[in-house]
């Protein structure tokens, strides 16, 4: 039986949504409930779960635009088989102790070849130490021999860029932004006020507020030595 997956409605006013990333092989085994793709909407990035167990074709490519309820993939559930997940975690079970033995061996030539700074630098960049030359007492590859692998390594790859088509949510982001922008009004209010009549009332009083201040501060002052004495 061929069962037709077709987009769900992300929510309301949507119409049209973006295939973010399928998370399954065409061809694949999957089982029900599976996530076997993302989709990106307007408002979020969502699931896409198998509805059925089977052998899966993908009819519609990453980052292509489709409409709710376009079919993007068929299941055929008469198919019988493993899932690749269930593979590949019996064989990371598997080998699980060949990779230790492996771990091992290279944290023990690392410690030997490297001083401790530098083994620590290695490990946190995970820098090959075939790739490093040492400087040190008896060939040890030093602090400054890691850093300046480094930034040899850095300066033959250069800058790396790519491009990618921006996704639905970061679109309607981006264009709110924009009209905010270009929709909200903006302007500053400035009010002018005649000051001469105050300053001339100041300038007529200021000397008098000052007499009457003094007094009263010499008042205050006597009154409060005179309550600190009779306590």
């Amino acid at each position: 039986m061929l069962l037709e997956m077709k987009v769900p409605s992300p929510g309301e006013s949507i119409s049209e949504v973006d295939i973010a990333e399928w998370l399954v092989e065409d061809g694949d085994y999957v089982q029900k409930d599976q996530t076997i793709a993302e989709i990106d909407s307007d408002k979020a990035t969502l699931e896409l779960p198998a509805e059925e167990s089977g052998e899966i074709k993908i009819l519609i490519s990453e980052g292509e635009t489709v409409s709710v309820g376009d079919v993007v993939c068929i299941i055929d559930t008469s198919v019988k088989g493993v899932a690749k997940q269930q593979i590949e975690l019996v064989d990371t079970e598997e080998n699980t102790q060949k990779v230790s033995k492996i771990d091992n061996h290279h944290i023990d030539t690392l410690h030997k070849k490297t001083t401790p700074l530098a083994a620590e630098i290695i490990k946190t960049n995970n820098i090959s130490i075939d790739d490093i030359k040492g400087t040190g007492q008896s060939g040890k590859i030093t602090k400054s021999d890691v850093e300046f692998c480094m930034g040899k390594s850095y300066k033959e790859k250069g800058r790396d860029t790519s491009r990618k088509k921006i996704s639905s949510l970061r679109k309607k982001i981006a264009s709110r932004l924009v009209a905010v922008k270009n929709e909200t009004a903006m302007l500053t209010t400035f009010n002018e006020v005649d000051m001469s009549e105050i300053f001339k009332i100041r300038s007529e009083f200021k000397d008098k507020f000052k007499e009457k201040y003094e007094v009263n501060l010499g008042f205050m002052s006597f009154f409060t030595k005179a309550v600190t004495i009779a306590l």
